[in-house]
């Protein structure tokens, strides 16, 4: 049994307007889909994308497909949705991000440590000798 992880947080919708709106974002995370997050905006729309894309966003610019992500300044990100129907932006503090993503590792499966491949011999070169 998996137990999601959930992460309730604000983020500014950046709009057209003298100022940006405070709306209520929900950011979620399975276990048994241990490299996806889902982001809730209002309404129950669900956005779903690697969690990889959030964790880069947050020091690099990243984008993938219709999500793009990066850094604004030292305590915010920003993360740009495209659909048919327009663009959302929405701008996160990162305190509930690192929360989040911090919650998102420790409940991570432990993953067994890399070995590294078998050392295979490789035969000697045949030895030429030079005649002066």
């Amino acid at each position: 049994m998996s137990l999601t992880i959930k992460e309730d947080a604000r983020a500014r919708l950046i709009t057209d307007g003298p100022d940006p709106r405070r709306v209520p974002v929900e950011l979620r995370y399975d276990p048994e889909e241990p490299r996806t997050v889902h982001v809730r905006l209002p309404g129950g729309v669900d956005w779903v994308f690697g969690l990889d894309l959030l964790e880069r966003g947050m020091r690099t610019p990243v984008s993938r497909g219709d999500i793009r992500v990066w850094p604004c300044g030292r305590a915010q990100l920003i993360l740009e949705l495209h659909a048919t129907d327009g663009v959302a932006v929405l701008q996160f503090d990162n305190a509930p991000l690192i929360r989040f993503l911090a919650r998102t590792h420790a409940s991570a499966p432990a993953r067994p440590p890399a070995t590294p491949p078998a050392a295979t011999p490789t035969p000697a070169a045949p030895a030429t000798a030079t005649r002066t």
